[in-house]
């Protein structure tokens, strides 16, 4: 039972962090039951079923408060079906360890460049160009879908990363069309472990634990991600891409805990400075906007976002 309160808890958070910065839930849940001695394929199976019911929840939520481009979700829901029955359908024969390094690069890459992205806009707003091409949008759902199913977690790292740094989308719309589509990749990855596992392999108790606590934070995340500037939710989410591939490299390259652990803790801190950072850049541009100059720092004139 207490261990059922504890996983209901971590639900919760995930989904928290989730909902909000659009990542976070399937690698913060499958991340404990694997430290719990869950098999990879039951593991990735119990956080699968328990995300058909968050991403529900948080799908409606992100709706009701503006966060979702439907056309976004529309493109990326059928390639992430296949990707995801495809990946927990052939877990058991693909080494997904092998693939994890190198996809961490690259999304380390990609985070690298969300930062720049919104620490360089100075004194301005970000500004978004017209939204992502199907052309665009139908690869990184496929492969979106199969590393979320083999890892455990990987739509919202692959989804968010991508959307953001191409700048199409504002960071909200990024976030509600992510969590909002990964329904669907959801019920791919759970039918596919469905049929490679049978329902004996699947934890029912677990996914049910992690369901609840996911529920109860969806609504709470939508409502965070509808508040939070532009600017501070790209600095955010792309410090918790930074920090979580690399950790995920370090360990690759045979680095020892302590030396994971510092790394991690100093990455911590630059990403929190940033964050105030950027904080600090909305508040002058807001105070700018308040005075009616119509200019922020740096004698920039403001752009609002499209959106």
């Amino acid at each position: 039972m207490r261990k059922l309160l504890v996983l209901g808890f971590v639900g919760l958070l995930a989904q928290l962090v989730d909902g909000s910065l659009g990542m976070a839930y399937g690698v913060t849940s499958s991340t404990l039951l694997l430290a719990a001695g869950i098999a990879p394929a039951a593991a990735s199976a119990a956080v699968h079923f328990s995300e058909i019911g968050t991403s529900l929840v948080s799908g409606i939520s992100h709706q009701k408060f503006g966060n979702v481009d439907w056309r976004t979700v529309g493109i990326l829901a059928v390639p992430g079906f296949v990707g995801a029955f495809a990946g927990a359908t052939f877990l058991a024969s693909l080494d997904g360890a092998a693939a994890k390094p190198m996809v961490a690069g690259i999304l380390l890459a990609l985070g690298l460049y969300v930062i720049y992205r919104f620490l360089v806009l100075g004194g301005q707003r970000p500004t978004f160009r017209s939204r992502p091409s199907a052309r665009m949008l139908a690869p990184m759902g496929l492969v979106g879908g199969a590393l979320d199913a083999v890892g455990g977690g990987g739509w919202g790292p692959v989804g968010t990363t991508t959307l953001l740094s191409s700048g199409r989308l504002e960071p909200r719309k990024v976030v509600g069309s992510i969590d909002t589509s990964e329904f669907v990749v959801a019920v791919g990855g759970s039918l596919g472990f469905l049929l490679a596992l049978g329902s004996q392999g699947i934890l029912w108790g677990y996914a049910g634990a992690l369901l609840v606590g996911g529920v109860i934070a969806a609504p709470f995340a939508a409502w965070l991600v509808k508040h939070l500037a532009a600017r501070v939710l790209g600095v955010a989410a792309g410090g918790l891409i930074v920090l979580t591939n690399s950790r995920t490299i370090a360990e690759a390259l045979g680095l020892p805990g302590a030396g994971v652990a510092a790394l991690a803790a100093t990455l911590a801190v630059v990403w929190v400075s940033l964050i105030v950072w950027a904080v600090r850049q909305e508040r002058a541009v807001r105070r700018a906007e308040g005075s009616g100059t119509g200019v922020a720092t740096g004698g920039e004139p403001v752009v609002t976002a499209a959106g």
